[in-house]
């Protein structure tokens, strides 16, 4: 019997009162099954297995319904009760991790008697470690430390984020000044009765004034505005979190955070990390010099005395690099993607692909834009999603799969939230790109969500492979027979092919500036952390910044501004935003199993979903792309496609 979808509350009063039952009850039933583990465990090792596995279950409830909450909910009261339970959850996942009565359980579980059931052996390796990385081991002072140092990092991450969710800044500029934007944004920035018109740093005001503003001051301006976010009130906030993260892993037996994080990764080891990064900035360096030329010869003619472009005429200048030389006009492109119409195509294609049906159900939700759905399989409901796509105040500033339940067969219905923050009206194809994206994590989510167990329930493979899935579903918004089945203009015409494959073209424009700018954020990302063992020597945040920006970046640093004040991934990526380019490198091999004259082959499209995302974390991820593809993942078709 299919499992019935969580009900929300009906009104906006009941909110407070549903959240606290909800998360109470389940962080009670979690600490009811551990309980139960110490006093009287079950006599078969599977079932002391399940027990645990269970109660981590319900623990993840709380968490999630906390960190959704937390970051989409309306209300400040909301909002505050569901970091507190966030916090709750953690500290009490903590306390178990470092419980030594627990531990011997679980410990005492023969590997000859789970065996036969190759799953429960690998949750009980698992298991093993996660008791070994938690500190179980240590005496007793060391473990208290270890949980004040867990809860203290809840804290400053979740305030790190709100700081970045609630800073939202504004700049003010004529009519005149905003010469070149598309109509439809100006019809949605009315001047107001001081005759100016406010654009904020949210993406849909941001991303197309640094794209299409003629006034190089207005770009300058926004650019400023929004690499300055957070700041300076989230430095000592990251300082502190990079410090306390570096304790952990060096009480804990690390040589410092990446090593401890890396640790459970595809990549395995702390070092490992800059090596990659080194190799993408040299499969770089020849394409980003390409793009820098071709930018720089745009740019001087303009500023005839440039010797290089600086990052807040970029976007202007590779729109117009793209919109010259491929001729692609983005404002043009962008009337072909109307969002009601881009996420009913997204609805379309990925149902198509994966043999799933959507249906449009009328339940109660936090926002009166959220849309619901049924995701159905040969007529049998498997999932529920939640579209939350628009911004507001309060809310969450950038794209992610948010789990509102992960999925158990038999037990619990999996249900995910999309969280973005795209215009209402016309989108840029970028953003559309982003909602693919996005839309493979929640398609990885509900498919993977119906196992026997919570440990491998949807997303739950290592964290450096989680983002490839996603990335491989962005091709399906780049290929002409794909778009022109929901890209229409007013009049109802579908997007040219000619103009996708100078999209496409304009696209490959710009890759190498990418991944240079990608291998300095996971540079910050790693360095940020790593720097740690120099104690009170490690340099500021701001200097090292600069520092790697101008090693690694294909773009140099605006003066005075500090972007990493704003940098979310600090908080729950740390020192593996390397993971994003890892991924990548498999999507794009992945990808290459697909006949791209017929993107909708059966065979294949049911392979990947069955071989990679409906078994979730229930293989190691080598494994399941190797299952998939016939042979092991390979660097060879990303660095074909850097190089075309």
């Amino acid at each position: 019997m299919t499992p019935a979808p969580l009900a929300l509350p009906t009104s906006a009063a009941d909110w407070p009162a549903w959240f606290q039952e909800r998360t109470q009850s389940e962080l009670a039933r979690a600490s009811e099954l551990v309980d139960g583990l110490r006093t009287a465990p079950p006599t078969q090792p599977v079932d002391v297995l399940r027990q645990w596995d269970r109660a981590a279950g319900h623990l993840g409830n709380a968490a999630a319904a906390g960190s959704l909450f937390g970051n989409v909910h309306p209300s400040d009261e909301v909002r505050d009760l569901a970091d507190a339970a966030e916090q709750e959850a953690q500290r009490i996942g903590t306390a178990w991790g470092l419980d030594r009565e627990l531990y011997d359980v679980l410990a005492a579980i023969d590997d000859s008697a789970v065996a036969h059931d190759p799953l429960a052996a690998r949750l009980l390796a698992k298991v093993r470690d996660d008791f070994r990385r938690s500190g179980v081991d240590k005496d007793e002072a060391t473990r208290a430390r270890i949980a004040a140092i867990r809860e203290r990092i809840t804290e400053v991450d979740q305030e790190f984020s709100r700081v970045i969710r609630d800073d939202v800044r504004t700049v003010r500029v004529t009519p005149q000044q905003l010469a070149g934007m598309p109509d439809d944004w100006l019809a949605a920035h009315p001047v107001d009765d001081e005759g100016m018109v406010t654009v904020t740093t949210d993406y849909p005001d941001s991303v197309p004034v640094r794209m299409f503003a003629r006034d190089q001051d207005v770009r300058r301006e926004v650019t400023i505005a929004f690499l300055d976010r957070g700041w300076p009130t989230t430095e000592p906030l990251l300082s502190e979190l990079f410090a306390l993260r570096h304790e952990l892993a060096t009480t804990v037996g690390y040589a410092d955070w990446p090593s401890y994080d890396a640790d459970v990764k595809m990549i395995g080891d702390g070092p490992a990390i800059p090596a990659f990064i080194e190799r993408i900035v040299e499969a770089a360096e020849e394409p980003m010099r390409r793009d820098l030329a071709q930018l720089l010869e745009r740019y001087r003619r303009d500023f005839p005395d440039a010797t290089e472009v600086p990052s807040y005429d970029y976007n202007h200048y590779a729109e117009l690099v793209r919109a010259e030389r491929y001729d692609v006009d983005s404002q043009r492109v962008r009337t072909y993607f109307d969002f009601p119409k881009v996420r009913d195509g997204l609805l379309e294609v990925t149902g198509r692909l994966f043999g799933l049906r959507y249906e449009r159900v009328d339940v109660p939700v936090w926002h009166e834009e959220v849309t619901v759905y049924e995701v159905v399989r040969d007529d049998e409901r498997i999932g529920r999603i939640y579209l939350d796509l628009h911004p507001r105040e309060g809310k969450y500033k950038h794209a992610a799969q948010f789990t509102l339940t992960d999925g158990v067969a038999g037990e619990q219905l999996p249900e995910g939230v999309l969280v973005c923050n795209f215009a209402r009206g016309l989108m840029e194809h970028d953003h559309v790109v982003t909602l693919f994206h996005e839309f493979g994590h929640l398609l990885h989510h509900v498919l993977g969500g119906h196992g026997d167990w919570y440990r491998y329930a949807g997303v739950a493979t290592e964290w450096d492979f989680v983002e490839a899935p996603s990335q491989m579903l962005e091709e399906w918004a780049w290929h002409a027979d794909v778009l022109r089945t929901f890209a229409t203009d007013a009049a109802g015409e579908p997007i040219p092919a000619d103009l996708v494959g100078a999209m496409r073209a304009a696209d490959d424009y710009g890759k190498g500036i990418y991944a240079r700018t990608q291998m300095f954020y996971a540079a910050m990302s790693y360095w940020f952390h790593a720097d740690r063992v120099l104690g009170e020597d490690a340099p500021d945040l701001t200097t090292r910044m600069v520092e790697l920006q101008d090693r690694y970046a294909a773009l140099p640093y605006l003066p005075g501004t500090h972007m990493f004040a704003s940098f979310g991934h600090l908080g729950g990526y740390s020192s593996g935003y390397y993971t994003y380019m890892w991924s990548l490198v498999i999507a794009k091999d992945m990808f290459s199993a697909f006949d791209e004259s017929d993107l909708f082959t059966p065979e294949v499209a049911q392979r990947y979903r069955d071989r990679v995302l409906v078994p979730g974390g229930a293989g190691d991820a080598a494994d399941l792309v190797a299952d998939f593809l016939g042979r092991p993942s390979s660097f060879d078709a990303y660095a074909a496609w850097l190089a075309r």
